[in-house]
């Protein structure tokens, strides 16, 4: 443990970048092998705005990454959050409980509450317009949303008190896991169903991405899914019946152009519907 924590310390620019094209690549090359579904869409012209608005997100979070830093630095030097106000522990479990708490305030809570403020809502559309969700679409996040994600990550470093090499361990965790978990996947119901009282499954996330209410309001986790479990917001359907977008915004051309996504957050605000399948349940 002492030897990863190490690495991630000092992990050269290089290597997070590895991580980054190495899971695109890898879960790519698994779903178009097992698919869940069989998507009739060019995959590279799909891809193509998913891909610039990963490297938006890039640069935003390359850029402000001088900020993490000193907030890192300065809870370490002046033994400040939740994790460094704990009792002496094992560095296997401090490492534990600093990304599962990073994964609260960085992914959880930043989630729930772009779906509960309405501007916020608006610029986390964007995400949620994709019509064929895949692993391309992980990072499919507007610039703004991606400024918003990074002030929730540098306040949970604030909060739980996690030094640089827990924040690079959690920020790489997160990014695998978000293509994972997008990723276009046909995994054996079983497995993913017990996958998921742990960590986000495939299936777990993709409901979130289904195109109506009260799914869409569900599933915020990115890495563990003891969030949902706990505040409630955990909810389950049949991958079958999965049905990507927002219907509220069904233009599929629109969806998919960079320009008309990029005005996206500044459209006028409509909620998605009720589902009528789960006012029948």
């Amino acid at each position: 443990m002492e030897t990863l924590i190490n690495y991630f310390e000092t992990i050269p620019s290089k290597h997070r970048s590895l991580i980054l094209v190495g899971g695109l690549t890898l879960f790519w090359l698994i779903e178009s092998g097992l698919p869940l579904f069989k998507f009739k869409y060019n995959k590279w012209r799909h891809a193509l705005p998913n891909l610039f608005f990963t490297l938006t997100t890039v640069i935003i979070n390359f850029a402000f990454a001088f900020l993490l830093l000193g907030a890192a630095d300065w809870v370490k030097a002046n033994d400040f959050g939740i994790i460094n106000w704990l009792p002496e522990m094992p560095l296997w479990l401090y490492a534990l409980l600093g990304v599962l708490l990073l994964d609260f305030f960085g992914a959880y809570l930043a989630h729930y509450v772009e779906h509960k403020v309405k501007p916020l809502w608006m610029v986390h559309l964007v995400h949620h317009t994709d019509h064929n969700v895949d692993t391309t679409t992980a990072n499919r996040h507007h610039p703004i949303e991606s400024v918003i994600r990074f002030i929730f990550t540098l306040l949970g470093v604030l909060i739980v008190g996690t030094p640089i090499a827990l924040v690079f361990l959690y920020q790489s965790l997160s990014l695998v896991f978000t293509q994972f978990t997008h990723a276009n996947i046909k995994m054996p119901k079983g497995l993913d169903k017990a996958l998921s009282y742990f960590i986000v499954s495939p299936d777990m996330h993709k409901i979130h991405h289904h195109y109506r209410l009260p799914y869409t309001d569900s599933n915020y986790g990115n890495i563990f899914s003891i969030w949902d479990r706990l505040f409630g917001t955990y909810m389950y359907m049949d991958r079958e019946k999965l049905v990507y977008g927002v219907d509220v915004f069904p233009d599929e051309k629109k969806n998919g152009h960079i320009g008309e996504l990029l005005k996206q957050p500044f459209q006028k605000y409509e909620k998605p519907t009720l589902s009528a399948d789960f006012e029948k349940q």
